[in-house]
């Protein structure tokens, strides 16, 4: 059954930013090594750029967001661990975002052709939070 995640990461400062410019730079080649992994499926894009910055979750300006699909957990780690240039970017994290408080990250099934929304992923990222993880909403980090 093919699996939806969401992540969500504080901006220390607005894209806009010289001091974001390091991560801006890398979101094409990021995404596009996304597309190209072993089991994606489907990803939200802006409608005139490489990544996804234009969408807001939780009503915050300073959240970013990145919504996509995968044939299962697997293909999502082999991409998040496996792709170079992604896990640079996670090795770097700290200089584009605060460190944070509570999960970021969730994962949920989802029938075969499903598109999750913004909405349905925020409700699973809340779930997750309050209540710990379950089988419809769990940490990337998750062992099943």
């Amino acid at each position: 059954m093919p699996l939806a995640q969401l992540n969500i990461a504080e901006v220390r400062f607005p894209l806009t930013d010289p001091r974001m410019a390091d991560f801006v730079s890398q979101l094409a080649d990021v995404n596009a090594g996304a597309e190209a992994a072993d089991g994606f499926i489907w990803r939200l894009r802006d409608d005139d750029g490489p990544g996804s910055t234009s969408y807001r979750i939780f009503d915050r300006d300073d959240l970013i967001v990145n919504l996509s699909v995968w044939r299962d957990l697997d293909a999502l780690r082999a991409y998040v661990i496996g792709f170079a240039q992604h896990r640079d970017a996670l090795r770097d994290r700290a200089r584009w975002f605060e460190r944070a408080q509570e999960p970021m990250t969730v994962c949920w099934p989802i029938p075969d052709g499903h598109v999750p929304t913004l909405a349905e992923a925020e409700e699973r990222l809340g779930r997750l939070r309050c209540d710990g993880p379950s089988d419809d909403a769990f940490p990337f980090t998750h062992r099943g």
